[in-house]
């Protein structure tokens, strides 16, 4: 006789529990267990529970490939009644634990295999019961993910202005803090106001200026006053202190009809300085991108309401930059396509499926970005916009330690289950999934070192590009939702958990000191997936 001891959590959540009759039946590749009923005294499978059971059967299975998990109704059940599992583990006769991963809903009449024991490429299965598996449980999950749509659901609609400033203050009331505080002391700042370009929720947007573009009609009479006496424009530009925001990529768009008149967004440029005191201040703007009598050039020494007003424009064009393109289509559209492609591609026993699914948590499927590849890798991004030596910029120093710490968790894991780059190619599944994603796009032939780094990308956009651009939930590098069992790969992650504490303190000290803190790529304050 051998006995095979059950462990099987629900998960904690709303409505997770079930009464109605699960049964489980062990597969292995020496036969197979009776179907058990899993059933203890009193109210098996409740919210957040953890239940042992016991299978017995005249021998043992030998090798353990799938347990089969059914849900049959009780009589006194409701007719909706679901179940959330998170994860069964099977303790085998030779005291072997498996993991059976599951983290699913299990609606009443339902029926599923589930495949545990370590992460497993395609090429390394070649029992035909397997490869059947494998291949049933991408052909349920494409009809599954063929095509969602994506729709925003009870935005509001409101034209109305407010009063006054107490009106949209009152907004806020009860989520002051320090920073709210002290943003509402200085926003008409100058320096503040180039600050926020660096370090504010849209970091991405500022670039080196060494050539000032031919349709902004800045000239160096114009800005000379608010240079370091004794230079011009065309020095600094040398010396690498001028930078600029393009809002090209606006011009054109669709905007809203007010009384009967579309509304103007700016969509031109704003230019601004690094003085000698390291503070970043913006030194001309012009509203839109070709020039025109119009469309005058607006410099400090203005009316303080007309280059208020200016900043002002350009503060909202970059507001609709930074939702529509460096939150909405650089995080979300791209990590959902990849999310896609996972789920439609890799099944739960691969393992980039385990190592990705955790910063997948609860996305939708998009369509396809224009975004270049390099501009995704902050290295390369930070590089081509000629930002490696400007002082001060938090979101930068933070953000390529954070990449450096993904990347080598990234690598450990693809060296881990890709040690050449044979294995890359005789994956299957993996070419299926970099096909879907990257077809007529940004790469052709892929080994394992631009897996590493592709994989790096998208655990960097779901969680700490995210962060900088929105808000945390789940912390970078939590792993609630258990898919790896095995030694290896769990001491990685221990490691990168490590890393990303050394970090946060290092973080924390820092902004200690600072008058305005960068806590936004703070580990422990940052997501590990986008989750909204």
């Amino acid at each position: 006789m051998a006995v095979y001891k059950i462990a099987v959590t629900t998960g904690d959540r709303l409505n997770a529990e079930t009464w109605d009759n699960v049964y489980v039946t062990l597969i292995g590749a020496e036969g197979q267990s009776e179907r058990t009923l899993l059933d203890n005294w009193g109210h098996d499978l409740g919210r957040g529970s953890s239940g042992c059971y016991s299978v017995k059967t005249p021998k043992s299975l030998g090798e353990l490939l799938l347990l089969r998990v059914e849900k049959d109704p009780f009589f006194f059940a409701s007719e909706h009644d679901e179940w959330f599992c998170t994860k069964i583990v099977v303790t085998t006769p030779k005291g072997e634990a498996l993991l059976f991963p599951c983290h699913r809903w299990v609606s009443r009449g339902g029926d599923f295999e589930l495949r545990g024991g370590p992460a497993r490429k395609i090429f390394e299965d070649t029992l035909p019961v397997l490869l059947e598996h494998r291949k049933k449980e991408l052909e349920q999950r494409k009809q599954a993910y063929h095509e969602l749509e994506l729709t925003a659901k009870g935005l509001k609609d409101s034209t109305e202005n407010w009063k006054d400033f107490e009106e949209l203050k009152s907004l806020f009331r009860g989520k002051t803090s320090a920073m709210y505080d002290y943003v509402a002391d200085h926003w008409q700042d100058d320096d503040f106001y180039g600050f926020q370009f660096l370090n504010g929720v849209n970091p991405n947007m500022i670039q080196l200026c060494s050539q000032i573009p031919p349709n902004f009609q800045v000239t160096d009479a114009m800005v000379k006053p608010f240079l370091q006496e004794g230079t011009s424009l065309e020095k600094e530009m040398k010396n690498g202190n001028i930078f600029f925001c393009d809002y090209k990529t606006l011009d054109g768009i669709q905007t809203r009809v007010y009384d009967g008149e579309q509304l103007v967004v700016a969509t031109g440029f704003c230019l601004l300085y690094m003085n000698p005191e390291n503070k970043l201040k913006p030194i001309a703007i012009q509203l839109l991108q070709q020039p025109a009598k119009e469309n005058n050039i607006f410099l400090p020494s203005d009316t303080e309401t007309d280059w208020l007003l200016a900043k002002m424009f350009i503060k909202n064009a970059d507001s609709i930059h930074h939702q529509s393109i460096n939150h909405l289509l650089n995080t979300h559209f791209v990590v959902h396509g990849c999310a896609l492609a996972t789920l439609r591609n890799l099944p739960l026993i691969h393992p980039l499926y385990k190592l990705l699914i955790p910063h997948f948590r609860q996305t939708l499927h998009v369509h396809q970005s224009e975004t270049t590849y390099s501009s995704l890798c902050l290295p390369e991004n930070i590089v081509a916009r000629g930002l490696m030596s400007v002082p001060n910029f938090h979101y930068r120093d933070d953000g390529l330690e954070l990449w450096g710490h993904i990347q080598s968790f990234a690598k450990a894991m693809v060296d881990r289950y890709y040690p050449s780059n044979d294995d890359v190619i005789r994956d299957s599944e993996l070419q299926n999934w970099i096909k879907e994603i990257f077809i007529n796009t940004f790469l052709g032939n892929v080994h394992s070192e631009q897996l590493a780094k592709f994989i790096t990308m998208v655990i960097f956009r779901a969680s700490a590009q995210h962060a900088a651009v929105d808000y945390g939930q789940v912390p970078l590098g939590s792993y609630p939702s258990e898919h790896f069992g095995e030694p290896a790969p769990l001491g990685i992650i221990k490691l990168f958990q490590e890393r990303l504490a050394s970090l946060g303190e290092k973080i924390a000290k820092r902004n200690a000191e600072l008058p305005v803190p960068y806590p936004y790529l703070h580990p422990a304050q940052m997501e590990n997936s986008i989750s909204v």
